[in-house]
């Protein structure tokens, strides 16, 4: 890390979630953009694979804030010792979290009372689950290799949570207002293994006239090297 960004450590006790959680945020002033990790990444995974890095310019500029979370994905997706329904039921309690306790203390670090969303791969996923369902919370949206049908986490369980987890299945009913004043971005290159995904969410998105870029970036693998290329694109569109 370069040492001008202006980084903090915030740990405290979550009542949403009944325990400690982590987070790092980068500047002191912008326009807020919430940050999930990959798969099973930590809160500090973006800033050891030089995400944050990519981003400085923008930090040191005062044009943005990243906050970087943790993620509960080894108690929820990921959690195969659980059943499925209990697994999607605690991400409901991760993203009430991230609504009450992340969301709601950093909107109105600007005028706009919105955040923007972002993360690299199971990160895309989080951060398009998130801004689909509150829209009202949400003004710019950057997947970065995301992947958009949570079903194979499943086991072949299926209830009114997974549909409402699952935008594949919810987004083409969907029909908040905000979702067409939304700025999003599908981030994808020739040889990203979801490179399907983005292109279904994109005719999903089109077949309803939301508007997005749908970013297919040249012959680049799905990983970290792609998304630091991303990233700075992507936050160069919050000020336009």
């Amino acid at each position: 890390m370069v040492a001008t960004m202006h980084e903090q450590h915030h740990q405290w006790y979550s009542p949403t979630l009944g325990k400690d959680f982590e987070m790092l945020s980068y500047g002191d002033r912008g326009y807020p953009v919430i940050l999930f990790p990959t798969t099973m990444g930590r809160f500090y995974e973006c800033k050891d694979f030089k995400l944050v890095e990519s981003a400085q310019w923008f930090i040191d500029e005062g044009l943005v804030q990243l906050f970087l979370l943790d993620s509960i994905n080894d108690h929820s997706w990921y959690a195969k010792h659980l059943h499925p329904a209990q697994r999607v039921r605690n991400h409901q309690v991760y993203d009430r979290f991230v609504q009450n306790e992340i969301v709601e203390r950093v909107r109105h670090n600007t005028g706009v009372g919105k955040v923007a969303v972002a993360g690299p791969s199971f990160g895309g996923y989080q951060a398009a689950n998130f801004a689909f369902r509150h829209p009202h919370l949400v003004s710019h949206m950057f997947s970065m290799s995301g992947s958009f049908d949570i079903k194979s986490f499943m086991n072949g369980y299926y209830d009114n949570e997974v549909y409402f987890n699952n935008p594949m299945d919810y987004m083409a009913n969907a029909n908040d207002p905000n979702l067409w004043n939304m700025n999003i971005v599908l981030g994808t290159s020739e040889w990203d293994i979801c490179l399907d995904s983005n292109l279904q969410m994109s005719g999903i998105l089109k077949a309803k006239g939301i508007k997005h870029w749908l970013d297919i970036r040249g012959q680049q693998k799905h990983d970290w090297p792609l998304w630091r290329q991303m990233f700075p694109h992507y936050l160069s569109l919050i000020h336009q």
